[in-house]
């Protein structure tokens, strides 16, 4: 769309928001070049998908903070002193030092730590770029959201599913929450769904908004997901309510998982929930008796049971025939006219001695080059490419790992850190390792908007657009076969570069300019865009979404694209790799009387995304501090008013929050908000604009007890904490 209004002298662009990673469509109000209002598309498919976030994006992105020209750090690392220098001035210095690092300990000493869906226009140039100087360490907060939940679904049956709201009978919620400002696309579709109709299941400790929506609410103990699957799968097999066709001409090792389900009586799994055993039969049998979805959750990505979990809703889906069926979830693979970014990203240009260095791979493989390069005959087999990258979830390192390495050179150095749009310090478990591998870097540059706590420790903070301000399409992360176009608004400020520019200039500066051909985004986009249409500007006004028709049960002419051709309920893999080739549970670690409470983090306000938009006023005046959420009885017995000032403590740390009394929580769980700090606050030092008083990512463990076993991702769903009462902590403003 591309609309003028000669009245109003205003023009109506076509954008996807990603001021979260949902990336709902909207359209622009563009009067004089600048973008005045954001609204909802009017295409039916679309409306209504806007939350306050994109309201508010245009407020941030002309915020008089936002970075707009090359910063260098002149004083010591962590001073967050930064002076303006050219783009030629920083990208030489960043290449010398770069090949400095890679000469003297190796390309793999060199890392990236990203987030997609802030920089839109990449379109696989990360990997590229790490692939070819070759380094294996690319991480991302997928990790620990969605990333990780693709790679485990790939080892099951090939493919990451979408759940197809429109036609189901029955929707499951493991801890998801949508609301009208958070997720606000699938918080509609369940909405429209139940109005045709469609059950909703909800599995969550806390009375949550979707719980009250829900046909039947299991409030399960935090981080039990594993154990209330095997409850499910109990009733489903004993009462015969699978798809026994399927699993016959479909399944591999579905007699060992009888057995392994057979170890779990519902009383043992009314015992590890605390959800009653009635209320597990009743839950299970709705969820088996029609078609049914499991959509994605970022709860169940963040467990120490995490992998087993989600392999159990894979198993879950796959039994009872909702696998590539309509009403159930699909699997839609590569768009036939559209080269996912996946095509770009040039694996196979990193050799099989660099993807051994991999870290992580060793203990945690489940993401990483030495699980998912096992996928990649049958990927080939199944969707035509070897290396398919969905959600930038496969072939990643293990973030604990690298930042390990980081710090202590252990099993090697790593010792050059490139950020972009990402603030890796406050967005992975053990915020203090984090710091100390940051600290001891050669080199760090961050691709950014604000100087946030991570851009404080660098050495370039160097200034990215944003998606106001740029062509970009949305493949749906490699996930669906869709594509969105997002046509540019307005120019970017000052000197701001696009991600696809940030990558193609260091490439050209390091000597690997013929590998990027391309002079800028909208040559890429025209590429990718050529069997559809003349050009990405073609293509962007006349489609809001391009989709060829969905074929399902594709299985039944190419198989899945797993090693054995079928659904995996067995894997051979995590076997040959030394793990259960079964889903497990494994009982939580011995309580330590110094932590009477629990907790769980990582859950984000409707206001803010991850670590960002706390710069934003009429945001920051709906939310204006890091709240702790607690049952009142819970409140009471340690001593607590409505307000009070605390700090909420696990043996990795504490943080300082401010009481909110909810009784929708549980007793005895508290709940920590993700991602606070605050940009008025004092930059570097010892406050980090209040990263050290409020970020979550400082009392979330890594360590074994608290790891997921296959993938390496921590526990943030009932970790063991205390609480105590102390004074307002004491602000100091930037200057």
């Amino acid at each position: 769309m591309n609309a003028y209004d000669p009245k109003g002298g205003a023009e109506t662009k076509n954008l996807i928001c990603s001021s979260c990673d949902i990336q709902c469509t909207l359209h622009a109000k563009v009067v004089d070049g600048q973008v005045v209002k954001i609204h909802s598309s009017d295409n039916p498919i679309f409306r209504d998908n806007i939350c306050m976030k994109g309201i508010y994006a245009p407020k941030g992105f002309a915020h008089p903070d936002r970075v707009i020209y090359p910063l260098k750090r002149v004083g010591e690392r962590g001073s967050g002193e930064f002076e303006r220098v050219t783009w030629d001035e920083a990208l030489t210095d960043i290449a010398a030092r770069l090949r400095k690092v890679i000469d003297q300990y190796g390309p793999e000493a060199v890392a990236v730590s990203t987030s997609d869906w802030n920089t839109s226009t990449e379109n696989g140039m990360t990997r590229r770029f790490m692939n070819l100087i070759g380094s294996p360490n690319y991480i991302s907060g997928v990790a620990l959201c969605a990333g990780n939940t693709a790679a485990v679904n790939r080892l099951v049956y090939g493919w990451f599913p979408q759940p197809d709201f429109s036609n189901t009978d029955c929707i499951v919620l493991f801890g998801h929450n949508p609301k009208r400002h958070s997720w606000v696309p699938v918080f509609n579709a369940i909405v429209g769904a139940q109005k045709r109709g469609a059950k909703l299941i909800v599995l969550d400790p806390r009375k949550s908004e979707m719980a009250e929506r829900a046909d039947i609410w299991l409030p399960l103990k935090p981080g039990t997901d594993a154990a209330l699957c095997f409850g499910w799968l109990n009733v489903i097999i004993n009462e015969k309510l699978y798809d026994e066709d399927f699993v016959a001409k479909w399944c591999v090792g579905f007699e060992e998982l009888k057995a392994r389900v057979a170890e779990f009586p519902l009383d043992r799994v009314e015992a590890i929930t605390g959800v009653p055993a009635d209320m597990i039969i009743k839950s299970a049998r709705l969820y088996a008796e029609g078609l049914s979805v499991i959509p994605w959750t970022p709860i169940t990505d963040q467990q120490r049971n995490s992998t087993s979990a989600i392999r159990l809703h894979c198993i879950l889906r796959a039994i009872c025939g909702n696998l590539d069926v309509p009403g159930g979830e699909t699997l839609q693979g590569l768009n036939p006219d559209i080269p996912q970014k996946s095509v770009y990203e040039m694996h196979e240009a990193l050799s099989q001695a660099q993807r051994d260095k991999q870290l992580g791979a060793d203990k945690h493989p489940v993401f990483t080059y030495r699980a998912m390069g096992q996928l990649e005959d049958a990927t080939e087999r199944v969707w035509g490419f070897r290396h398919i990258n969905i959600v930038n979830g496969s072939y990643m390192a293990v973030p604990s790992a690298v930042f390990r390495a980081m710090a202590d050179g252990n099993p090697y150095p790593v010792k050059a850190f490139l950020i972009q749009g990402n603030n890796p310090l406050m967005s992975y478990a053990n915020m203090k390792l984090i710091h100390r591998a940051m600290m001891n870097q050669d080199l760090i540059v961050a691709n950014e908007h604000f100087i946030t706590p991570s851009a404080q420790l660098a050495d370039y903070i160097l200034p990215g657009d944003a998606w106001t301000e740029r062509n970009s399409l949305l493949d749906g992360y490699g996930w669906s076969a869709g594509n969105k176009p997002s046509q540019k608004a307005m120019e970017p400020p000052g000197k701001c570069r696009g991600a696809f520019e940030f990558w193609r200039d260091i490439a050209h500066a390091m000597g690997l300019g013929n590998h990027f051909p391309w002079e800028r985004n909208e040559d890429i986009l025209d590429e990718r865009v050529a069997g559809v249409a003349s050009s990405f500007e073609e293509f962007a006004a006349t489609y809001d979404a391009y989709l060829t028709p969905l074929q399902y049960k594709k299985y039944e002419k190419v198989g899945f694209a797993t090693r054995s051709g079928k659904v995996e309920l067995y894997s051979e893999m995590l076997k040959e790799f030394g793990f259960d080739p079964l889903p497990y549970w494994r009982e939580e670690p011995e309580a330590d009387p110094a932590f009477p409470l629990s907790l769980f983090m990582g859950v984000r306000e409707d206001e803010y995304f991850q670590t960002g938009h706390r710069h934003i006023p009429e945001l920051r005046e709906r939310r204006p501090e890091p709240e702790m959420y607690i049952h009142p009885k819970t409140a009471a017995e340690q001593g607590l008013s409505e307000g009070d000032w605390v700090l909420v403590e696990t043996k990795e740390g504490g943080v300082k929050l401010r009481t909110s009394f909810k009784g929708n929580m549980p007793e005895g769980l508290l709940r920590v908000p993700h991602g606070w700090w605050k940009p008025e606050m004092a930059r570097g030092g010892t406050c980090l604009s209040g990263a050290w008083d409020y970020a979550d990512a400082q009392i979330c463990p890594d360590d074994d007890d608290y790891l997921d076993r296959e993938q390496g991702i921590p526990h943030i769903k009932g970790v063991p904490c205390r609480v105590t009462r102390i004074a307002n902590p004491v602000q100091v403003a930037a200057e």
